[in-house]
């Protein structure tokens, strides 16, 4: 077993050489990778040869009678096995570890197995077990809905290597769902989950990162550039006026045969709710008020009402300054007994919704609801915006900001370009001056 040294480990010598002491059925001598350090030598086969015609052994180089193309891929191959074994000696001698020719060779041969572990569609396979492992429902339907994409570029039952994703490979595919009408932010997010696969498999040493075919900076004009899609999206804001609208709506109960099946005012009532409350706490969007429980409701060293919880898409931590609009609707929802772990809104229930599948499928069924609601809402009161519970995440950001509120409390990127940039802005200022900007809603 390696272990570290009191002086310094030296590095090993990696050079290629022609040997003429083995001749193989055509005549030709192979060459091998040759490994030095200290006394001890190893030889690695590379699979190369040369007929002997073409060597000048008292030089020891290639003659000039070599055909060109014979020349150039000889030492393009010679270079690349010669590199192979150089890493992985300066590698060991940068550990500073005891090691001898042998770890060199063994290091490049366990790298080499490391990389046919997995092709990119078998890793995709790989990745989205280790979600469902961890509870990343959402990682793992965004992470399928690519990998299928994928097989079908790719041909069904087909897999690729890692190596075979270059930039024509991302050009071809680009062009291929830019002609099944797929939008630009659907395409940007399709690349950055490749990417974020290819940087997994790298980090992980299934891929090599020669054939990256991703631009790490815009000088990198000759790789594939993800920053080019236009992620430039509609307005979804509606007024404040439009927001007083909703707030007078009062769903009308249905009377008549099959009321409690045809009745709809407490879905309306709740699509209500959650549509004002985003609103009123800061755009909290709807799978954080869906995991909302009583124990996120308290009171801060003044006694004011807060809400406090972590966001779950970025684990960013937010206090928020209940308003009177806020605090009527948790009282609506408040049972007699309240207890700390019981959600706040009826969307989850503890004792039916417990894994995180569960949970993903439930507020996925009930925020399509909510929307489908929320239009029937906007159509009763004349909002010809189509409401969704993100719009009410846009109406927030867009009020304060007509109001005059500093984009460095609330950034005009709320929810638009780069919601990290609000996040950031929003930690970063005193929680009075926030609370203050609430005032303007």
């Amino acid at each position: 077993m390696a272990h570290t040294t009191d002086h310094k480990e030296g590095a090993a010598t990696v050079t290629w050489v022609y040997f003429t002491y083995n001749t193989l059925k055509d005549g030709s001598h192979p060459f091998y990778v040759r490994i030095t350090k200290g006394r001890k030598v190893k030889y690695i086969a590379t699979g190369l040869s040369l007929h002997p015609q073409f060597w000048n052994e008292t030089k020891n180089e290639f003659r000039r009678s070599v055909p060109i193309e014979k020349r150039k891929t000889l030492e393009k191959g010679l270079e690349q096995w010669v590199n192979k074994y150089s890493e992985s000696a300066e590698q060991w001698a940068t550990s500073d570890e005891v090691h001898d020719v042998r770890d060199i060779a063994d290091k490049v041969s366990d790298e080499r197995k490391a990389t046919r572990k997995f092709k990119l569609l078998a890793y995709f396979d790989e990745l989205i077990s280790q979600f469902e492992k961890t509870g990343k429902v959402g990682n793992r339907k965004v992470y399928r809905d690519v990998q299928n994409n994928l097989s079908r570029f790719v041909g069904e039952g087909k897999d690729v290597p890692f190596e075979a994703v270059t930039v024509k490979f991302c050009n071809d595919w680009e062009n291929k769902m830019r002609s099944e009408g797929l939008t630009e932010i659907t395409l940007s997010v399709k690349f950055r989950t490749l990417r974020a696969v290819l940087n997994k498999a790298i980090a992980n040493g299934y891929a090599k990162p020669t054939s990256y075919p991703f631009a790490r900076n815009t000088a990198e004009t000759n790789k594939f550039q993800i920053g080019k899609f236009n992620l430039t999206t509609t307005k979804r804001a509606i007024s404040k006026a439009d927001i007083r609208k909703i707030e007078g709506y009062e769903p009308t109960p249905y009377i008549g045969p099959y009321a409690s099946l045809r009745d709809t005012s407490q879905r309306l009532q709740l699509a209500k709710d959650l549509f004002l409350f985003s609103y009123y706490c800061g755009g909290i969007n709807f799978v954080d008020m869906a995991a909302l429980r009583w124990k996120n409701i308290g009171t801060d060293l003044d006694g004011k009402p807060r809400l406090a919880y972590i966001r779950q898409k970025t684990g960013g931590k937010f206090s928020i300054r209940l308003m009177p609009v806020a605090l009527a609707i948790l009282e609506r929802y408040k049972s007699d007994e309240v207890y700390p772990n019981s959600y706040v809104f009826p969307i989850l229930n503890t004792a039916l919704h417990k894994t995180p599948s569960q949970i993903h499928n439930r507020c996925s069924k009930i925020m399509g609801q909510v929307n489908a609601d929320l239009k029937t809402i906007g159509a009763a009161v004349n909002i010809d915006t189509p409401l969704t519970t993100y719009v009410a995440r846009h109406s927030f950001a867009t009020a304060l900001k007509r109001s005059g509120v500093a984009t460095g409390i609330i950034s005009e990127a709320m929810g638009h370009s780069d919601e990290r940039t609000t996040q950031i802005y929003l930690s970063g200022f005193e929680t009075d001056l926030v609370d203050a900007a609430f005032e303007n809603l």
